[in-house]
């Protein structure tokens, strides 16, 4: 009996953290707040969902990674660079759709460069990635000139006064496709059950575990291990180019070089707190969504109490390294 429950309280970790953590703030922003507002209404719960957003999506190409046993410090640096990217296509009157296309495939260049780095020439992601946080955001302040890249721009708005790039609708709720939530929100929806199903259902996901279980075994198995994080890394890297679309669409069409910055930290937090491991083998599509979804309830709860931004860090430290003690004693427990 001890082992299914055992079982089941791993497995739903996550989710009773998550349960845990609103309940918390139900009960404390009333008695705390000023205004007395309550935690648990529809408008909060709004709010939080868009919030998940760019993480949500950012945490779908990171568990592949983690999965996979590797990481990605640059995802910060890469949505800022294709929401750059993005802003300066649009201000040059390109079509919306390649605009989109543009920053996806920007950031797969990005990913694809740190794969051939990483299975490519052996090197160790940490350090890569790292590498390339500094030269993305170097570039993206390059492209941007030390400067927010506004769309629409004076002239555009002059031309155009009543006309403006659907992107800066896909995070708020005004237009008329998106009543109940934002275009965001169901993308994360749509992108999370595609990638479920791509880590859960297919020949490449298994490979994805079978590298991350034990990488010397699957090329020994005859797995194309070059290959396959070749493939990971570049997804991931559109992944994380299409995050760079809806943070501009956040900043109501402003690519902003300095933007997502430490946000990677927030992703990878999301991915370990949803049970993934740092040691491969092990995440889940579910659990970093719930982990994601547990961040912005963290950052908006904080918000609700008043406490300062500095305590909100010092939480969300705090939980990525009790979500890496928990996921050391579930190995310990199967070793």
């Amino acid at each position: 009996m001890k082992a299914p429950l055992r079982k089941i309280f791993v497995k739903g970790g996550p989710f009773f953290g998550l349960i845990l953590v609103v309940a918390f703030f139900a009960i404390a922003v009333p008695l705390v707040s000023k205004g007395g507002g309550d935690f648990l209404t529809y408008h909060n719960f709004k709010m939080i969902f868009t919030q998940t957003v760019l993480v949500a999506i950012g945490a779908l190409g990171m568990t592949m990674i983690i999965v996979s046993g590797g990481i990605d410090l640059s995802v910060g640096s890469t949505i800022a660079f294709t929401s750059v990217i993005g802003a300066r296509l649009l201000q040059h009157d390109w079509p919306t759709g390649v605009a989109v296309l543009a920053m996806g495939a920007g950031g797969a260049l990005i990913g694809l460069f740190n794969g051939v780095l990483i299975a490519g020439l052996r090197m160790v992601p940490f350090i890569v990635t790292l590498g390339t946080l500094l030269i993305v955001r170097g570039t993206t302040k390059w492209l941007a000139n030390n400067q927010a890249v506004n769309y629409p721009t004076q002239a555009q708005m002059e031309a155009h006064p009543d006309w403006h790039s659907p992107i800066i609708d896909w995070m708020t709720t005004d237009d008329p496709f998106s009543k109940a939530l934002p275009v965001g929100v169901w993308t994360v929806v749509v992108l999370a059950v595609l990638t479920a199903l791509l880590l859960r259902r297919t020949v490449f996901g298994r490979h994805i575990f079978a590298i991350g279980s034990n990488e010397q075994t699957a090329r020994l198995c005859g797995l194309p291990t070059v290959r396959i994080k070749l493939m990971i890394y570049t997804l991931a890297g559109a992944l994380f180019g299409l995050a760079g679309m809806f943070q501009l669409s956040r900043l109501h069409g402003q690519g902003d070089p300095t933007a997502a910055a430490g946000l990677e930290l927030d992703i990878i937090a999301a991915v370990i707190v949803g049970g993934a491991s740092l040691s491969g083998g092990v995440g889940t599509i579910l659990g970093s969504m719930i982990g994601a979804l547990l961040m912005a309830v963290l950052r908006t709860g904080t918000q609700a109490m008043e406490w300062p931004n500095e305590f909100q860090e010092i939480i969300i430290g705090t939980v990525i390294i009790v979500a890496v003690y928990f996921d050391r004693l579930r190995q310990g427990r199967e070793s």
